[in-house]
């Protein structure tokens, strides 16, 4: 909020600069006029959700780093390790690896290209399959580097074996990004209104049990998975915020050539 009230203060001077130009300079006003209103019509309400939206993913995934490489402080982990350990039992953590499963890498290979191949039948939904496709692989590359940049190992009491480093975590950020944009097509292309909120609510489940089962199978901390979804949500909304700039420079390029 304190960044948006600074841009309107920094618009506000800028036009009171352009109305106290002298009546000789009356081009230059025009044109400076024109960049103003261009700069101002970015400020739409969607603009300005999604990047408060951006800022506050971002701020959360700071937040969880500073806590674990800075801070050096476990409490949070503590306290989810803690409330996991209430549900132990055989069957509990056999459920807890199949929900983990929807977002391994076993998983997340063979499904988005399957996604991909069904879109792909529909004509209006070639370009959904594709967004499906780059982002899911795209979050893939990153969560790689981000492991191998923090280099935090996993937790010690895993109750399954897991290779790899631990922040962020793969399945809340791929797994968070994955089925996002699975959320992302059906407010585009489901038109009744229920079933949009059951599939949301239904998708955004899966989410937060998948994190939540990293967490009881301890191959990951609270913290890994918070920061994975934090930071797998702003690529998301990044990925998608310019894949819709990019089709819509495309659709204006089509229509003059028309």
């Amino acid at each position: 909020m304190h960044a948006f009230k600074q841009q309107l203060l920094q618009l506000s001077l800028y036009f009171n600069y352009i109305i106290s130009l002298p009546v000789s300079s009356y081009h230059m006003r025009q044109r400076l006029t024109q960049t103003f209103l261009r700069l101002l019509a970015l400020l739409t309400a969607e603009v300005l959700v999604l990047g408060l939206a951006m800022l506050l993913c971002l701020a959360l995934f700071l937040f969880m780093a500073h806590l674990v490489f800075v801070a050096r402080d476990n409490t949070l982990d503590a306290a989810l390790f803690a409330f996991a350990d209430r549900f132990p039992s055989p069957a509990m953590t056999q459920v807890m690896r199949g929900v983990s499963f929807f977002a391994s890498f076993e998983y997340l290979l063979v499904v988005p290209p399957l996604v991909v191949l069904v879109f792909s039948f529909f004509r209006g939904w070639r370009w959904l399959a594709l967004k499906v496709l780059l982002i899911s692989f795209s979050t893939s590359i990153l969560n790689q580097l981000l492991k191998r940049y923090f280099e935090r190992p996993r937790p010690e009491t895993a109750l399954l074996e897991q290779s790899g480093m631990s922040f962020p975590s793969g399945h809340a950020m791929i797994g968070g990004a994955f089925y996002g944009v699975l959320i992302y097509i059906v407010w585009r292309m489901v038109r009744a209104k229920v079933w949009r909120w059951v599939l949301t609510l239904l998708l955004t489940l899966l989410v937060l049990l998948i994190g939540f089962s990293r967490i009881y199978l301890r191959v990951h901390y609270a913290t890994d998975v918070l920061a994975g979804y934090a930071i797998g949500l702003l690529w998301l909304l990044l990925s998608l915020y310019f894949m819709r700039r990019l089709e819509a420079s495309y659709s204006r390029k089509y229509e003059q050539q028309v």
